[in-house]
């Protein structure tokens, strides 16, 4: 300590290096902080229960709706009537199809 008269710290010199170490450490313990939650975010949820020991296999695709699927979605939401539903199932169904 002797060393620190004459080099311009002062008597504040002090006081001035504890607070800039304070804030060193404040700032290092948020990064890290922000550095452990970036990390531990998965983007997709883990898997629990018996199946979580071992790997995942990816599970079956769903298969794309049929038109009579979709035509009955439709109906279900009320976007056509029950009279325009069974003309375009019948149309579906029919041997020529929609277009014949």
């Amino acid at each position: 300590m002797r060393h620190w008269h004459g080099h311009g710290l002062g008597g504040w010199g002090i006081g001035v290096m504890a607070i800039g170490m304070l804030l060193v450490l404040v700032v290092l313990v948020l990064a890290a902080i922000a550095l452990f939650r970036y990390v531990s975010r998965s983007p997709r949820p883990l898997p629990h229960g018996p199946a979580a020991s071992g790997p995942v296999a990816p599970g079956p695709r769903a298969a794309a709706p049929t038109p009579e699927q979709l035509l009955a979605e439709r109906f279900a939401r009320g976007e056509i009537d029950a009279e325009e539903y069974r003309h375009r199932l019948d149309t579906l169904r029919s041997a020529n199809g929609p277009g014949g």
